[in-house]
């Protein structure tokens, strides 16, 4: 079995778990390991509206710190929000932040005159691949709506209260095997993993 290592610029238990989950559903003959952000390279965000500023900029502060990159077959960065269209995209890159404070209550709190609640989740991954130098990024997109209540289980921030476009179940209702298939950070890993797997192809057959 193929075996591929990669760095992620995070210390969020949750999405580490969820990447290395998504991965394996995706691509069942690859083995992945995935490494958390070592304890001796610093974590550097910067504050910025747009997600693929975000990760761009943390994955480059994260490399001049990493003596050997091609340790890893790819290090990345993944930066994900929430964007709600009738709070203008709030809360948008302050996701995190956001459902730290006032979490989940506090977002259906704001959007209860709302007859709009037409929402997106988007995925931005920042990523270099061993051996080339060159900053890559790819962006997941997953359309839906804001439920009126909390609902579900499973997954993890905004997943109860996030429904899918074409489905009438929160992302913590409809579970793993769905969101593997439609969520902003599977479109985005995907792309990720098939550039990489393009460029191992060509190095291996000419």
């Amino acid at each position: 079995m193929t075996k591929i290592r990669l760095l992620s610029i995070t210390e969020n238990a949750n999405k580490i778990l969820e990447t290395k989950l998504f991965l394996e559903k995706l691509y069942p003959k690859i083995h992945f390991e995935i490494d958390p952000l070592p304890r001796n390279i610093p974590k550097i965000e910067i504050q910025s509206n747009n997600l693929e500023d975000i990760a761009l900029y943390s994955l480059k502060e994260a490399l001049k710190h990493i003596e050997d990159p091609d340790e890893w077959d790819i290090i990345f960065r993944e930066d994900a929000g929430l964007f709600i269209e009738s709070l203008n995209g709030f809360p948008g890159p302050y996701s995190s932040y956001v459902y730290k404070t006032i979490g989940l209550s506090g977002i259906l709190k704001l959007l209860e005159d709302k007859l709009d609640r037409r929402a997106y989740f988007k995925s931005a991954v920042a990523y270099r691949l061993r051996g080339d130098d060159n900053i890559r990024i790819t962006i997941g997109v997953v359309k839906g709506s804001i439920s009126r209540e909390i609902k579900g289980s499973k997954g993890f921030g905004f997943d109860p209260i996030f429904i899918p476009e074409k489905y009438e179940k929160t992302f913590a209702e409809l579970g793993e095997e769905v969101k593997i298939l439609i969520s902003h950070r599977s479109i985005a890993l995907r792309e990720m993993m098939n550039t990489y797997l393009a460029k191992i192809n060509r190095e291996t057959t000419t």
